[in-house]
């Protein structure tokens, strides 16, 4: 089967999808259908994606959404991979103008890591910038030991 409608074909602002406005709430549902349907095909696609010519000693893959996509990195990369779980509490998400959107909140994209990640680091960003700059100085530490 062919793959799915790029953004650009579908004449998209591919920007304008990589931001939390309400534009890319518009394709929301269809980008998740869409990332679905290749993953289903190749588990791996996106995590490939994410590294391919990569050369630097230490990368950040943001935003992985599945136990799949965890287990991809882990498989590939052993011991060095490092998971991170950033967290706000409901409260301070809503207050960042998030609203639970049942059909699209509610699924793997979304909620896939909520179990059976146990996270090297979990860090709290609930708006306390000096709670979290002291999170990210000693995660940041325990990167430089380890290189």
């Amino acid at each position: 089967p062919a793959d799915p409608p790029s953004p650009q074909e579908h004449g998209l602002d591919f920007q304008r999808l990589l931001d939390a406005s309400a534009y890319k709430e518009m394709f929301r549902h269809d980008m998740i259908r869409w990332g679905e349907e290749k993953r289903h095909t190749d588990p791996g696609f996106f995590c490939r994606a994410a590294v391919e010519g990569a050369v630097q000693p230490v990368w950040v893959v943001s935003d992985t959404r599945r136990l799949s996509d965890v287990e991809w990195f882990r498989n590939a990369y052993g011991d060095v991979v490092q998971t991170i779980r950033v967290v706000a509490t409901e409260e301070t998400r809503k207050r960042r103008n998030w609203v639970f959107v049942t059909g699209v909140d509610d699924t793997e994209s979304e909620c896939g890591l909520d179990q059976g990640v146990a996270f090297d680091w979990v860090i709290t960003n609930d708006g306390d910038k000096l709670s979290l700059g002291e999170q990210l100085e000693t995660f940041l530490q325990s990167l430089h030991r380890s290189l």
